[in-house]
Protein backbone atom coordinates (compact mmCIF):
# COMPACT_ATOMS: atom_id res chain seq x y z
CA UNK A 1 0.00 0.00 0.00
CA UNK A 2 1.23 2.98 -1.12
CA UNK A 3 1.67 6.06 1.74
CA UNK A 4 2.09 9.20 1.55
CA UNK A 5 4.37 12.46 2.91
CA UNK A 6 3.25 16.05 2.50
CA UNK A 7 4.29 19.52 3.54
CA UNK A 8 0.55 21.69 3.89
CA UNK A 9 1.29 25.32 3.97
CA UNK A 10 -1.75 27.25 4.91
CA UNK A 11 -1.73 30.86 2.57
CA UNK A 12 -2.88 33.64 4.86
CA UNK A 13 -2.31 36.55 1.81
CA UNK A 14 -5.93 36.51 1.17
CA UNK A 15 -9.32 36.96 2.93
CA UNK A 16 -10.04 33.40 3.84
CA UNK A 17 -7.09 32.32 4.42
CA UNK A 18 -6.29 34.44 7.27
CA UNK A 19 -9.92 33.98 8.52
CA UNK A 20 -8.65 29.97 8.56
CA UNK A 21 -5.57 30.92 10.58
CA UNK A 22 -7.62 32.73 13.10
CA UNK A 23 -9.89 29.88 12.99
CA UNK A 24 -7.50 26.91 13.14
CA UNK A 25 -5.20 29.06 16.01
CA UNK A 26 -8.37 29.13 18.50
CA UNK A 27 -9.76 25.65 18.16
CA UNK A 28 -7.91 22.04 17.49
CA UNK A 29 -11.05 20.46 16.50
CA UNK A 30 -11.50 22.83 13.62
CA UNK A 31 -7.94 22.35 12.77
CA UNK A 32 -8.68 18.64 12.19
CA UNK A 33 -11.92 19.15 9.90
CA UNK A 34 -9.82 22.16 7.98
CA UNK A 35 -6.84 19.06 7.25
CA UNK A 36 -9.52 16.43 6.72
CA UNK A 37 -11.15 18.71 3.97
CA UNK A 38 -7.82 18.01 1.95
CA UNK A 39 -9.18 14.81 1.12
CA UNK A 40 -12.28 15.71 -1.07
CA UNK A 41 -12.56 12.52 -2.91
CA UNK A 42 -13.83 10.15 0.00
CA UNK A 43 -15.51 12.90 2.64
CA UNK A 44 -17.41 9.85 4.51
CA UNK A 45 -14.13 8.03 4.98
CA UNK A 46 -12.30 7.49 7.90
CA UNK A 47 -9.57 9.28 9.01
CA UNK A 48 -6.68 8.07 7.68
CA UNK A 49 -3.64 10.38 7.72
CA UNK A 50 -1.55 12.01 10.92
CA UNK A 51 -0.04 15.19 11.10
CA UNK A 52 1.67 18.32 13.48
CA UNK A 53 1.43 21.21 13.20
CA UNK A 54 3.82 23.76 13.76
CA UNK A 55 3.73 28.14 13.48
CA UNK A 56 6.18 29.32 10.98
CA UNK A 57 6.32 32.59 9.77
CA UNK A 58 3.01 33.76 11.12
CA UNK A 59 1.12 30.76 9.49
CA UNK A 60 0.73 27.41 9.77
CA UNK A 61 2.62 24.66 8.35
CA UNK A 62 1.86 20.73 8.59
CA UNK A 63 3.26 17.62 7.79
CA UNK A 64 1.22 14.32 7.05
CA UNK A 65 1.16 10.88 6.62
CA UNK A 66 -1.60 9.65 4.72
CA UNK A 67 -2.91 6.51 2.95
CA UNK A 68 -3.83 9.53 0.32
CA UNK A 69 -2.86 12.07 -1.21
CA UNK A 70 -4.43 15.23 -0.13
CA UNK A 71 -5.36 18.07 -2.06
CA UNK A 72 -4.47 21.71 -2.21
CA UNK A 73 -6.75 24.34 -3.20
CA UNK A 74 -6.87 28.06 -2.98
CA UNK A 75 -6.56 28.24 0.94
CA UNK A 76 -3.69 25.81 1.17
CA UNK A 77 -0.40 25.10 -0.56
CA UNK A 78 0.27 20.96 -0.61
CA UNK A 79 3.91 19.44 -1.59
CA UNK A 80 3.08 15.49 -1.63
CA UNK A 81 5.47 12.89 -2.64
CA UNK A 82 5.21 8.63 -2.03
CA UNK A 83 6.83 7.22 1.50
CA UNK A 84 8.60 4.59 1.43
CA UNK A 85 10.72 4.91 3.95
CA UNK A 86 13.50 1.81 4.12
CA UNK A 87 14.81 0.62 7.82
CA UNK A 88 16.49 -1.87 9.22
CA UNK A 89 17.50 -2.78 12.57
CA UNK A 90 19.89 -1.14 13.98
CA UNK A 91 19.47 2.34 12.39
CA UNK A 92 19.95 5.29 14.66
CA UNK A 93 18.04 7.90 13.84
CA UNK A 94 16.88 11.24 15.24
CA UNK A 95 13.71 12.23 15.59
CA UNK A 96 11.31 14.56 16.82
CA UNK A 97 7.41 13.46 18.19
CA UNK A 98 4.47 15.20 19.95
CA UNK A 99 2.50 12.76 21.85
CA UNK A 100 -0.59 13.12 23.76
CA UNK A 101 1.48 11.73 26.99
CA UNK A 102 -1.60 9.34 29.21
CA UNK A 103 -1.93 6.18 30.89
CA UNK A 104 -4.83 3.98 31.52
CA UNK A 105 -6.34 3.47 35.22
CA UNK A 106 -9.22 1.30 36.38
CA UNK A 107 -11.22 3.78 38.27
CA UNK A 108 -13.29 3.01 41.71
CA UNK A 109 -16.01 0.57 39.57
CA UNK A 110 -13.88 -0.73 37.32
CA UNK A 111 -13.70 1.03 33.84
CA UNK A 112 -10.99 2.17 32.23
CA UNK A 113 -10.21 6.03 32.63
CA UNK A 114 -6.64 7.87 31.09
CA UNK A 115 -5.01 10.25 33.06
CA UNK A 116 -2.32 12.94 32.02
CA UNK A 117 1.16 11.50 32.71
CA UNK A 118 2.71 14.49 34.38
CA UNK A 119 -0.68 15.14 36.44
CA UNK A 120 -0.62 11.63 37.43
CA UNK A 121 3.44 11.55 38.14
CA UNK A 122 2.54 14.98 40.61
CA UNK A 123 0.10 12.95 42.36
CA UNK A 124 2.26 9.91 42.92
CA UNK A 125 4.66 12.43 44.30
CA UNK A 126 2.13 14.56 46.57
CA UNK A 127 3.53 17.33 44.64
CA UNK A 128 1.50 19.44 46.64
CA UNK A 129 2.02 19.00 49.93
CA UNK A 130 6.13 19.49 49.34
CA UNK A 131 7.66 22.00 50.59
CA UNK A 132 9.09 24.78 48.24
CA UNK A 133 12.09 23.92 49.16
CA UNK A 134 11.74 19.95 48.54
CA UNK A 135 9.71 20.02 45.54
CA UNK A 136 12.09 19.13 42.02
CA UNK A 137 11.08 22.08 39.44
CA UNK A 138 8.41 21.33 37.41
CA UNK A 139 10.81 20.90 33.97
CA UNK A 140 12.70 18.21 35.89
CA UNK A 141 9.20 16.54 36.67
CA UNK A 142 7.86 16.90 32.99
CA UNK A 143 10.94 15.36 31.99
CA UNK A 144 11.05 12.16 34.08
CA UNK A 145 7.36 11.73 33.52
CA UNK A 146 7.78 12.22 29.60
CA UNK A 147 10.95 9.99 29.39
CA UNK A 148 9.24 7.07 31.28
CA UNK A 149 5.99 7.04 29.38
CA UNK A 150 8.19 6.86 26.25
CA UNK A 151 10.27 4.17 27.63
CA UNK A 152 6.95 1.82 28.27
CA UNK A 153 6.43 2.20 24.70
CA UNK A 154 9.10 1.41 23.44
CA UNK A 155 9.25 -1.76 22.61
CA UNK A 156 5.42 -1.64 21.37
CA UNK A 157 7.01 0.60 18.86
CA UNK A 158 9.54 -1.26 17.66
CA UNK A 159 13.11 0.94 18.76
CA UNK A 160 14.93 1.80 21.79
CA UNK A 161 16.81 4.84 23.10
CA UNK A 162 18.93 6.12 25.73
CA UNK A 163 17.43 8.03 28.11
CA UNK A 164 20.15 10.80 28.66
CA UNK A 165 19.58 11.32 24.60
CA UNK A 166 15.99 12.21 24.65
CA UNK A 167 14.76 15.61 25.92
CA UNK A 168 11.50 17.05 26.87
CA UNK A 169 11.35 20.44 24.30
CA UNK A 170 8.02 21.06 25.42
CA UNK A 171 4.17 20.07 27.41
CA UNK A 172 1.15 21.96 27.04
CA UNK A 173 -2.20 21.65 27.88
CA UNK A 174 -4.79 22.12 25.50
CA UNK A 175 -8.60 22.83 24.83
CA UNK A 176 -10.44 22.42 21.65
CA UNK A 177 -14.44 22.75 21.02
CA UNK A 178 -16.49 20.71 18.48
CA UNK A 179 -20.00 21.70 17.68
CA UNK A 180 -22.65 19.94 19.38
CA UNK A 181 -20.74 19.59 22.04
CA UNK A 182 -21.47 21.10 25.63
CA UNK A 183 -18.26 21.59 27.35
CA UNK A 184 -14.58 21.76 25.74
CA UNK A 185 -12.32 18.70 24.84
CA UNK A 186 -9.28 18.60 27.26
CA UNK A 187 -6.02 17.39 26.20
CA UNK A 188 -2.38 17.74 26.44
CA UNK A 189 0.53 17.33 24.54
CA UNK A 190 4.51 16.88 25.33
CA UNK A 191 7.07 17.21 22.41
CA UNK A 192 10.05 15.11 22.42
CA UNK A 193 13.44 15.15 20.90
CA UNK A 194 16.18 12.85 20.68
CA UNK A 195 18.07 9.86 18.52
CA UNK A 196 16.74 6.28 18.47
CA UNK A 197 17.72 3.19 17.66
CA UNK A 198 15.46 0.75 15.68
CA UNK A 199 15.13 -2.69 16.80
CA UNK A 200 12.21 -3.98 15.19
CA UNK A 201 11.99 -2.73 11.68
CA UNK A 202 8.58 -4.45 10.74
CA UNK A 203 6.93 -2.43 13.77
CA UNK A 204 8.59 1.19 13.45
CA UNK A 205 7.88 1.28 9.64
CA UNK A 206 3.95 0.93 11.03
CA UNK A 207 5.27 3.63 13.87
CA UNK A 208 6.49 5.79 10.90
CA UNK A 209 2.87 5.43 9.07
CA UNK A 210 0.52 4.78 11.86
CA UNK A 211 1.64 7.08 14.56
CA UNK A 212 2.22 6.72 18.90
CA UNK A 213 -0.37 7.00 21.33
CA UNK A 214 -3.77 8.59 21.46
CA UNK A 215 -5.28 12.14 20.22
CA UNK A 216 -3.86 11.91 16.75
CA UNK A 217 -7.34 13.43 15.55
CA UNK A 218 -5.33 16.78 17.10
CA UNK A 219 -1.79 16.73 15.75
CA UNK A 220 -0.41 13.77 17.82
CA UNK A 221 1.53 10.99 17.24
CA UNK A 222 3.37 11.70 14.03
CA UNK A 223 6.76 10.30 14.85
CA UNK A 224 9.29 12.42 12.58
CA UNK A 225 13.01 11.04 11.88
CA UNK A 226 16.15 11.31 10.01
CA UNK A 227 19.27 9.69 8.92
CA UNK A 228 22.19 11.08 11.05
Amino acid sequence: MTMYFSRVTLGADNVRGRKLLQNISQNAYYEHQCLWGLFPESPDASRDFIYRGEVRHLTRVYYMVSSRQPQPSSEWLVETRPYQPKIIAGDQLAFSLRVNPVITRKNAVGKPQRHDVVMNTKKEMDYAALSAASRPPMGAVIQQAGIQWLENRKEKYGFEFDPESVIVERYDQHQAYKQGNKGAIRYSSMDFSGVLTVVDSELFSQTLMHGVGPAKAFGCGLLLVRRM
